[in-house]
């Protein structure tokens, strides 16, 4: 693999990469506070 500039695309996919982890990470604690009757 050859070391090049991030291209915008790949910045794209990496920032809706990470935006699916927080919003799954968030869910399951929701999910967890919510099944402990808060």
């Amino acid at each position: 693999m050859q070391r090049k500039k991030k291209t915008r695309f790949q910045k794209i996919t990496m920032v809706a990469v990470w935006l699916m982890l927080i919003a799954m990470l968030g869910s399951l604690i929701l999910g967890a506070v919510a099944s402990l009757g808060f």
